[in-house]
């Protein structure tokens, strides 16, 4: 049976896989969902290798890009990462240099990436370019209204344009601007998202834009981990299922060995909404981060500043903690939706992608024999 997502994109199930992860975007691709490529943290060259990887280990199959092009930043786009690094308050780094001090873990570890290059929320535009050389089936605004010149890309390249909202106003303003696919994500999901549950916010969007006389297609998204999800959600009227969390816990993930044990043994209620990773709220793994922000009573500083802030340390913490440094490990944190909760056992995203088929079946075998 077709699904309309499928004949707009091109996949064979409509399973959007999104990950800062190429292996998991090839994988997920090449078994019959969709791969959507988050470019948050990458140059246009680094894209440029990342799509041509896939290009070369997807087998043809279709996959997407996901870029960060937020509506309000704390900072001028066109000065430099060092003079936005330099605006970072004393009282902020000298925070981080407590952190890794009382872990045990060097500060020469932990450097800022600096340089003449903006941080790459700036760059959208150039980074749709570089997408625009491959053969890329959507592409995602991840933050605020999706601008004009990504919906007149998009048109001129015959490619669909997505948009992520968390409540029904903010998919107003998207269909407004123009977009073709609204992906919809709960307060449940990892990352940045709102605080309506997905299993309101589904049927409210949906109903917006059919009240809106508007024909676009909803993918649902927050804490959406298997098969039965999906096709609960489809059964509300989402065209398919837009899943992250999921793939975090796969060995082809950019996570490391501890953070996904930490996943199998967490449970729904070990997550956070945060500001101390980007200066926007995102949902994370709780961890012993969080606890010393919170205790310091600091307010998160604002985007990019946060970002440029906490990166370097987080990822100091995790070398650290893959070293087998205890404290480390107690610190590590990562995005993650309440759906870590049925996270189990690491499986390869290719098996997550046939257990999704598999249950989403059965869920629809369930509906169906439930009123006959």
């Amino acid at each position: 049976m077709p699904f309309r997502m499928t004949e707009m994109v091109g996949c064979e199930f409509p399973l959007f896989a999104f990950s800062h992860c190429r292996d998991v975007v090839a994988a997920v691709s090449r078994a019959g969902g969709f791969g959507v490529l988050g470019a948050v943290s990458v140059t246009p060259d680094q894209l440029e290798a990342e799509l041509t990887w896939i290009d070369d280990n997807a087998d043809g199959k279709p996959y997407g890009i996901d870029v960060l092009i937020p509506e309000v930043q704390a900072v001028d786009h066109s000065v430099s990462a060092d003079e936005i690094i330099a605006a970072i308050p004393q009282q902020y780094r000298d925070m981080t240099r407590g952190i890794l001090r009382e872990a045990g873990i060097s500060e020469d570890m932990a450097k800022p990436l600096g340089g003449s290059q903006a941080p790459n929320t700036s760059l959208g535009q150039e980074l749709l370019e570089v997408s625009f050389n491959h053969p890329v089936r959507l592409i995602a605004n991840a933050l605020g209204t999706a601008p004009p010149a990504m919906i007149e890309a998009g048109k001129k390249h015959g490619i669909p344009v997505a948009a992520l909202v968390g409540a029904k106003e903010h998919a107003m303003k998207q269909i407004d601007a123009g977009v073709d696919l609204i992906v919809a994500q709960g307060g449940e999901g990892g990352g940045h998202c709102g605080d309506v549950s997905t299993i309101v916010l589904i049927p409210e969007v949906i109903a917006a834009i059919e009240q809106a006389g508007a024909d676009i297609p909803v993918l649902a998204a927050g804490g959406i981990m298997n098969g039965r999800q999906m096709a609960g959600m489809m059964a509300m009227g989402a065209a398919g299922a837009w899943c992250g969390s999921v793939w975090l816990a796969t060995p082809e993930a950019e996570t490391s060995e501890v953070f996904r044990d930490k996943m199998v043994g967490a449970s729904s209620r070990d997550t956070v909404r945060s500001k101390y990773r980007t200066g926007k709220y995102s949902r994370q793994l709780r961890s012993g981060w969080h606890t010393k922000w919170d205790e310091a009573g600091l307010p998160a500083l604002p985007m990019p500043l946060m970002s440029l802030l906490s990166e370097p340390v987080l990822r100091a913490i995790d070398a650290a903690a893959v070293g087998g440094n205890a404290e480390a490990q107690e610190l590590c944190s990562y995005w993650v939706g309440q759906g870590v909760g049925l996270v189990s056992e690491v499986r390869s995203s290719g098996a997550v992608v046939q257990d999704f088929k598999r249950e989403f079946a059965e869920g629809f075998e369930t509906l169906e024999g439930a009123i006959e």
